[in-house]
């Protein structure tokens, strides 16, 4: 369900309005055409989750936005 992951991304952000604003971003950023919105922002939310148990932030950013992109 979409709360459980932004419960779960609000340990990568814990101010919820800079969540939403990164999120969207996230979103713009990442989408590929020919799938649902939805999807993509699910998949950032994970991603936020994913970032915040990592201590190596910034090396796994770079590796999703290069994979992203590639696809």
């Amino acid at each position: 369900m979409r709360s459980e992951l932004v419960f779960n991304a609000l340990t990568y952000e814990s101010n919820r309005y800079r969540l939403v604003k990164l999120l969207a971003k996230a979103t713009r950023r990442m989408h590929r055409p020919n799938t649902r919105l939805q999807e993509t922002t699910n998949c950032v939310l994970s991603r936020f989750q994913v970032l915040s148990a990592s201590d190596e932030t910034g090396r796994i950013a770079s590796e999703w936005v290069r994979h992203r992109r590639a696809a």
